[in-house]
């Protein structure tokens, strides 16, 4: 039983929010605290911003205690323990970005009592928990280890899967010492069953980097393949379903128009900007990097050519894009490849528009902000449809009967009557498709609309 029992949680997004409500639920004294007032007015409505919170589950936790409210507002102070969950972007030359965390680290330095327990929770890289996290909070005359406890214990959200933060997913935690990191421990399995306890932060802090480089390298491993079958005229979902019925020795992976969300692009950068402080290259990662940020530019190529078949040029074209949120069934857009997409097609003079059932409206790369468009009147007036996401509440039988052409970046044609060249597929092209039932389908996999792209969380 931890006696840790107030708790401050600086940060109300997919991380921040999540776990605020879990300490509520496990009958914690909690306040979140975040630096957005219209953040603050929509939870204190009871309106939950992130799929994986219902407004019914934000409500009873605000019933329950969780308080709401603004820097200015909190009594950080007077918690036991502060939680700092704020985003670590990548600057546009992919830096990290530690404004975020400084800021947050500054603020506890600015209310830090002899006494609290502080634990990072952002992906970072490792040295930053103990370094300027650190420095910025002894600013305040306190030290870590003595003062006040100091750890870093990553998140491992998975937007659009709220069993990611439940109690049965196992926790990281490290901190500057060994009674600090029993202490943190002991708070997280308040809200986790299976907390593990690491030698220090920068070991945790690489742990988290780990688990998403490792999937960025494999997404860009199939990628690069899918560019190779095309060439080749292999058919690479074929080709990965079969790898797939393997039972041992092998995880399925799959391509699409490139990565997206919080994790996946950034932490990479994150790795290969602190392995160059140590004189170490880490070209395989930023070769992966590459890939990946490239597919948005093949989607772009793709197009080019679906419409030349048909005798138009891209330039001047009506294209329609589905999906726009970065991984299927969330209304998360954070960082999704179809900002690059749309932002490419439209450079090359062609007309845009969307539609996403999540997402209402959305900026390009370039700026340009469209709002979405029904499905009925974006399929009677493109020349050309991208699928981008595959949503489950897109209605796909009725694409595939009405859409004149198709660029399927994620394979959600598969299953479905299509006509002889109506429909080029990333990774396959115009190849035609064996029937579905004589295809090698692995045990796992999952029903055309609701494949993910090659997008995984965090």
């Amino acid at each position: 039983m931890t006696d840790d029992r107030r708790v401050a949680v600086i940060g109300l997004g997919y991380v921040g929010l999540p776990l605020a409500i879990s300490f509520t639920e496990a009958g914690l004294d909690v306040e979140g605290i975040d630096a957005w007032p219209a953040r603050v007015e929509e939870l204190n409505r009871g309106e939950s911003p992130i799929d994986d919170v219902s407004d019914e589950r934000l409500q009873a936790a605000l019933k329950g205690g969780l308080r709401v409210v603004a820097p200015e507002e909190a009594t950080p102070g007077e918690a036991d323990a502060i939680f700092v969950c704020v985003p670590t972007p990548i600057t546009p030359t992919k830096d990290p970005d530690l404004g975020p965390i400084l800021s947050a680290a500054r603020y506890i330095r600015d209310h830090v009592r002899r006494g609290q327990l502080v634990v990072l929770q952002s992906t970072t890289f490792p040295g930053t928990t103990t370094g300027r996290f650190r420095t910025t909070i002894e600013e305040s005359g306190l030290r870590a280890g003595e003062g006040f406890d100091l750890a870093f214990a990553p998140e491992r959200v998975n937007p659009g899967d709220p069993a990611s933060a439940s109690k049965r997913v196992p926790r990281l935690v490290g901190a500057t010492t060994p009674r600090a990191t029993s202490r943190a421990a002991d708070l997280l399995r308040t809200i986790n069953d299976n907390v593990v306890e690491m030698s220090s932060p920068d070991a945790a802090e690489l742990a988290k980097l780990l688990e998403n480089v490792f999937r960025n390298i494999n997404i860009a491993f199939v990628n690069h393949l899918a560019l190779l079958c095309e060439r080749m005229g292999l058919d690479v979902w074929e080709v990965i379903d079969g790898a797939a019925t393997k039972p041992f020795g092998f995880m399925k992976f799959t391509p699409g128009p490139g990565v997206g969300g919080h994790c996946i692009p950034v932490d990479p950068y994150y790795l290969s900007w602190r392995a160059r402080e140590f004189d170490f290259s880490e070209r395989f990662i930023e070769t992966a990097g590459d890939i990946n940020f490239g597919m948005p530019r093949h989607v772009v190529d793709l197009t080019a050519e679906a419409l030349n078949e048909r005798g138009k040029a891209l330039k001047g074209a009506r294209v329609g894009v589905l999906g726009v949120a970065f991984k299927p069934n969330v209304r998360d857009a954070r960082n999704s490849p179809a900002a690059a997409v749309i932002a490419g097609i439209a450079d090359r003079g062609a007309e845009v528009r969307y539609h996403d059932p999540h997402v209402a409206s959305f900026p390009d790369e370039a700026g340009t902000t469209r709002e979405n468009v029904e499905l009925g009147a974006l399929l009677g007036w493109a020349d050309v449809i991208v699928v981008v996401t595959a949503h489950r509440a897109i209605d796909w039988e009725r694409v595939y009967e009405l859409a004149e052409l198709v660029v399927d970046t994620v394979d959600s044609s598969r299953g479905r009557s299509t006509r002889d060249r109506q429909v080029l597929r990333l990774g396959a092209g115009w190849s035609a498709r064996p029937a579905l039932a004589a295809r090698a389908v692995a045990p796992d996999a999952t029903p055309p609309a609701t494949r993910p792209a090659a997008t995984p969380a965090s």
